[in-house]
């Protein structure tokens, strides 16, 4: 073999062997180091109660893309059509199951970790203990909002449509679906009067600013 060709060759085994552990720290940084997204997924259905203690309850699968753990520290809902009107509404509780009734567990809000490329699911109640919001039986885009332990701040989580058209009888906490076109014309106008006939009840609370208690203990917005 002659100089130039072994020095050739030689290159060209350090080249590969650079490729090969190149190869190696990407792999392994893909596999077990890299930062991925929180994903979530729009809700076909939703539950909520629309008196003075304004719960809404969402049902939410969350994905971590990436291969390390993502620490939720809070989240919130803001209403994009009422922005200056409703204040996000903060989580308040995490459930057991979806539709209220009999065996609803409840547990307070708590940090909590997302394993990397799992999903996990939280049922999660968003609500105020104040009796301002007066809402409408009509479509409603939502945002839900995280604080995650890699980031600063609040990050968009999840904006979809919420179907509150679909609500039949606000001052009770029900389940609902969340597609559209789901209430009989009749439906409506008895969902339409019953809104109307909260929203007077709600107008003397909302004028004086007075704190009520929700799940039996006194809170504030965030």
């Amino acid at each position: 073999m002659t100089p130039s060709i072994e020095i050739a060759w030689m290159t060209s085994a350090a080249f590969i062997s650079l490729l090969a552990l190149a190869f190696t720290i990407g792999s392994f940084w893909w596999l077990h180091a890299r930062q991925g997204r929180l994903q979530a997924f729009e809700p076909h259905t939703f539950a909520g109660s629309f008196k003075k203690n304004l719960a809404i309850r969402i049902p939410l699968i969350l994905f971590n893309t990436g291969a390390k753990p993502i620490v939720v520290q809070d989240l919130r809902m803001r209403f994009l059509d009422e922005p200056g009107t409703v204040l996000p509404l903060p989580w308040r509780n995490t459930r057991s199951r979806f539709d209220p009734g009999k065996g609803d567990y409840k547990d307070l809000p708590a940090v909590f970790a997302v394993e990397g490329r799992k999903a996990l699911e939280l049922i999660a109640d968003f609500g105020t203990p104040f009796g301002e919001f007066a809402f409408e039986p009509k479509e409603q885009r939502v945002e839900i909002e995280a604080k995650l332990g890699h980031h600063d701040g609040w990050m968009p989580l999840l904006t979809f449509t919420l179907h509150l058209e679909n609500v039949t009888d606000p001052g009770i906490y029900l389940a609902y679906s969340n597609d559209p076109g789901q209430l009989a014309p009749s439906d409506q106008e008895r969902a339409d009067r019953l809104f109307r006939s909260l929203a007077e009840e709600l107008k003397p609370e909302a004028a004086s600013g007075e704190q009520v208690e929700l799940d039996g203990r006194p809170d504030s917005v965030m």
